[in-house]
């Protein structure tokens, strides 16, 4: 894909701006997905996003989608606060001093066992919170759906079966609690950037990385690791799919907002799709054509982590309410239990289908809103 300067894109879009789509005015949106095409948050994330905002407002709303050298994960807050983007990939656990109540429930990776469900308790949880919609306020933005990966599996350089083979191995970690994981386990945490891990495997800078399983696609880890165990360590969830600047939001009819959230949720669902399933087979593919050893954890390390994951739940709520001042931090935990419970059935009823799970976010969160006011 080539990525015209910021510059040009603009003058586009102004040019754009001028053609008549029906009754309204074409818009194109620069969009920032932050990451590589091969990547499931660029590809379905936001290519689908694009399509599917065309198609619910006949042609008046499009996207240009802005490279990573314009807009990345890191640099998103700036390039949304300074203009550059109006539609962006926002993690809140790259920014956890300006969002302590959205990471008190995104830091909990390890209640992540089904991806649908995950984004799906993401998506009510910030939509129906008011401090968390306080705190996206401050920033200028817009929350719209969330998206998971895949249930995360530790990827390292050497096997990994039992908690005395973590002990020492310094491993690449995503967040809070996958450092907290780490120590427990007597491993080393290593905060660096999900686009490094390949370098800093390769160089033996670490040992592993907790990862998804399609981080071996989007960043060829197949050359840098031997093997691959299968944990299940939860999922990365701490997501707003297509965060909108203010800015833009405010200048959008109802009905146009309207439209880019249903459009985010049902691309959302699209991406977890992606991501969850066709991509973690076609990385265990991948694995098995490179030999890398696929390993099943002993059960001690299993109830280990296990056990782990209880424990830090009253753990971080300490955390969040001494380091940020997250007021009531148990309750609203115990209130996102709540959630990815209840969307956990409601996936087992609807089925692990995208168009299905998209429908029912909509039916149980979207429905609700009222889009004059909503992000006002």
């Amino acid at each position: 894909m080539m990525h015209r300067p910021f510059k040009t894109l603009a003058i586009a879009a102004a040019l754009g701006s001028l053609t008549l789509v029906g009754q309204a005015q074409a818009r194109d949106l620069r969009m920032a997905p932050g990451v590589p095409p091969a990547h499931p948050a660029h590809t379905p994330l936001y290519t689908d996003f694009v399509d599917q905002l065309g198609e619910a407002t006949d042609g008046s709303l499009g996207g240009q989608l802005l490279g990573t050298e314009i807009a990345s994960i890191g640099n998103m807050r700036n390039a949304m606060r300074s203009g550059l983007v109006e539609v962006g990939l926002f993690l809140p656990a790259y920014f956890p001093a300006d969002l302590p109540e959205i990471n008190l429930v995104g830091d909990m990776a390890l209640l992540g066992t089904n991806s649908y469900a995950m984004g799906a308790a993401m998506t009510e949880y910030i939509a129906t919170c008011d401090a968390c919609q306080a705190e996206l306020k401050a920033l200028g933005i817009v929350f719209t759906s969330s998206h998971s990966s895949d249930t995360y599996q530790l990827l390292s350089t050497q096997p990994v079966r039992t908690q005395e083979d973590l002990e020492g191995l310094r491993l690449r970690v995503g967040g809070p609690q996958y450092s907290r994981w780490a120590e427990a386990m007597s491993a080393s945490p290593a905060s660096i950037p999900v686009g490094e891990q390949f370098e800093a495997l390769s160089q033996g800078v670490i040992d592993g990385t907790v990862a998804s399983m399609g981080d071996i696609i989007s960043f060829r880890l197949e050359d840098a690791i031997d093997s691959i165990t299968k944990l299940d360590l939860g999922t990365f969830h701490s997501t707003i799919s297509h965060a909108v600047s203010e800015t833009t939001w405010q200048s959008l009819t109802p009905a146009d907002r309207e439209a880019i959230v249903r459009a985010s949720t049902e691309a959302s669902a699209q991406a977890i799709e992606r991501w969850a399933y066709e991509m973690t087979d076609e990385a265990l593919e991948i694995a098995r054509e490179h030999d890398i050893e696929i390993i099943e954890p002993d059960e001690a390390l299993v109830e280990a982590n296990r056990a782990f994951g209880e424990q830090d739940l009253a753990y971080a709520a300490e955390q969040a309410q001494e380091r940020y001042g997250v007021e009531d931090a148990r309750a609203k935990l115990d209130r996102f239990i709540a959630l990815v419970d209840k969307w956990n059935g409601i996936v087992e009823e609807v089925g692990e289908e995208p168009e299905a799970v998209a429908e029912a976010v909509n039916r149980e969160v979207w429905d609700k809103v009222d889009f004059s006011t909503y992000g006002i």
